[in-house]
């Protein structure tokens, strides 16, 4: 049995925490979902359309951001529902329990939603007051095709594992994406403006550069936390980590302040050449994380479909270890589908690994059998 890691400098079940309830109304095809849970680990089983993945969608709320799917809050309201949706969870953690919930109103006459959050009946003013009580991390089938898919999709993956240890990251990427659309917007409609081009890439420079820090600190301890604890004997492979990217190499090298000078100093010289090509050529939206297959030192997009799928769930084991260690509470742990496209010696592996790991685990499956290696610890909640 595996356990957890000595340098994390936790008691196995320090900073462990358990939905005990999950209340659901109007939310995507469920109108009105009550589920009292009691066990570690969470089976959900039913046929395909149930609405299993809307429950870790659900759940997923309860994290910074858009949830698994990244989706507008507006589509997730019931089809028949009044227009909003509620979610509320019961959270039980060393000895105290916390009511969190979340949803958002019908649409008001100008079409437009607004997002609630609530921590304990009092109002909260965004989804990042969550992350003092719970955290999330979640692998869906979305994501089998994240090491041969374009970089876009692994710079998104990047920023959730970044997001799962600093609820600031969110915030901190939005500002500089809008700070790069006024860059671009500047540069079509007023090209020769070169005071507020040297305002707005100040901008974007600072929150470039902080972007791309957050980054590489998490990228860094996430490798070194799987070359501490890599064991070539296990059925999840373990991965290799770096950042490629100009504005990574230039955090790499110098501190914050002259990173910043020396990228502002970039773009500046690149206007007409990002003027031409209608977008900003370098900086933090073209870096990239770069995964390669540890055992066979190879880059993972030549791996097999396969390796590729073990590769990327131990990369999320080891990003589960890696929130608890940096934030002190385990995160609940949501896996869509995850199980039915193992073999039965990698679904075995599977369970010791989450066994070894303190969070909550929710799991999808249509064959209830799949789960039968977690023996009396998963309970199965029917869905549909």
């Amino acid at each position: 049995m595996i356990r957890p890691e000595a340098d994390i400098g936790l008691e196995p079940e320090q900073g462990a925490q358990r939905l005990t309830r999950l209340t659901v109304r109007d939310f995507r095809n469920h109108a009105d979902l009550d589920l009292p849970l009691s066990s570690r680990f969470v089976a959900l089983v039913g046929e395909n359309g149930a609405g299993k993945t809307n429950i870790l969608e659900a759940v997923s709320l309860f994290a910074p951001g858009r949830g698994l799917r990244r989706a507008e809050f507006a589509t997730m309201a019931r089809k028949d529902g009044p227009g909003g949706f509620a979610v509320s969870v019961t959270l039980a953690r060393d000895g105290a329990e916390h009511r969190l919930g979340t949803g958002c109103e019908p649409p008001g006459f100008d079409g437009r939603t607004s997002r609630l959050c609530r921590v304990d009946g009092a109002g909260a003013p965004s989804p990042v007051a969550f992350s003092e009580f719970v955290r999330v991390v979640w692998l869906t089938p979305d994501l089998d095709g994240l090491f041969r898919g374009p970089g876009g999709d692994r710079r998104r993956f990047l920023d959730r594992l970044v997001l799962a240890v600093d609820s600031g990251h969110g915030a901190r990427v939005s500002a500089m994406e809008r700070a790069l659309r006024s860059r671009n917007r500047l540069l079509e409609e007023r090209p020769n403006d070169g005071r507020w081009l040297d305002a707005i890439e100040r901008e974007v420079a600072e929150l470039g550069v902080a972007v791309a820090l957050a980054r590489r600190e998490t990228t860094e301890r996430l490798d070194r936390l799987i070359h501490e604890t890599r064991d070539d004997a296990q059925p999840f492979p373990w991965a290799a980590l770096r950042l490629e990217g100009d504005l990574d190499d230039l955090v790499a090298v110098w501190p914050a302040l002259e990173a910043e000078d020396r990228f502002r100093l970039a773009l500046a010289r690149g206007r007409a050449r990002d003027r031409a090509a209608g977008r900003t050529l370098s900086g933090p939206q073209t870096s990239d994380l770069v995964v390669r297959h540890g055992p066979k030192d190879v880059p993972a997009a030549t791996a097999s479909t396969g390796e590729q799928k073990a590769l990327l769930i131990g990369l999320v084991l080891a990003h589960a270890r890696l929130v608890r260690a940096m934030s002190g509470i385990a995160p609940l742990i949501l896996l869509d589908e995850v199980a039915a496209h193992l073999d039965p010696r990698r679904r075995a592996g599977l369970f010791e690994a989450l066994d070894a790991l303190p969070g909550q685990v929710f799991m999808t499956g249509a064959d209830p059998a799949m789960f039968d290696g977690l023996g009396e610890a998963a309970e199965i909640v029917r869905i549909g």
